[in-house]
């Protein structure tokens, strides 16, 4: 049984078709590398498939609640600590602060506000709330942007992780995780006829 199933999916940005007739499938144990150029639709798609923004055609098939998402944006309280950031998020979703903190080695930094870090101290918290809240399918987009090489190799460790506990990952990142379970989908040849205009009934882009 699949955890993520998306078939013949269309995904719009400013009224405009990225791409369409997107179709893949992720099972326990696998993650899916997005490629292709800037702009070519690769957080577009991200966002749909987050439940952030509707497709423009095509459906997504998987489990309520099912998807963590992390974006450019790392989503912390400024003003909490470190520990205080996870236990929020482990009360939100009833996950474990222990293990993500170890994993993004964030034990010494467990009493800082996160105001006070660095960009690259952020990421890897931002990082860790993945894997409080305990949903199987985490969605990333360019999740090692201010990460030094080290911090890289405590994220690809803690995607192995969750792909060995029958977690799914679908991300978009132009560094080289060395995931012998990722496959890769080029978005480039999925590009919209140019000019194609639409958008999803209701939907506001401004609220996006």
């Amino acid at each position: 049984m699949s955890l993520l199933g998306v078939h013949d999916l269309a995904v719009a940005r400013g009224g405009m078709r990225a791409v369409e007739g997107v179709s893949f499938t992720l099972d326990a144990g696998q993650a899916l590398i997005l490629r292709g150029p800037n702009g070519v639709g690769k957080t577009t798609l991200l966002r749909t498939v987050a439940g952030l923004q509707p497709p423009v055609a095509g459906r997504i098939e998987m489990a309520d609640d099912s998807v963590a998402y992390a974006a450019h944006a790392d989503g912390l309280k400024g003003a909490l600590t470190v520990a205080e950031n996870l236990r929020f998020w482990a009360r939100v979703f009833g996950g474990q602060v222990g293990a993500a903190v170890q994993a993004m080695n964030l034990g010494g930094l467990a009493d800082r506000p996160a105001a006070s870090l660095s960009a690259g101290q952020k990421r890897r918290l931002g990082l860790a709330r993945l894997m409080v809240t305990g949903r199987p399918i985490w969605v990333l987009d360019e999740p090692t942007v201010s990460l030094d090489a080290d911090s890289v190799a405590l994220f690809a460790a803690a995607i192995r992780a969750h792909l060995a506990g029958g977690g799914a990952a679908l991300m978009a990142t132009h560094i080289d995780l060395a995931l012998d379970e990722a496959g890769a989908l080029d978005l480039s040849a999925y590009r919209a006829r140019p000019g194609k205009v639409d958008r999803p009934a209701g939907f506001n882009e401004a609220f996006a």
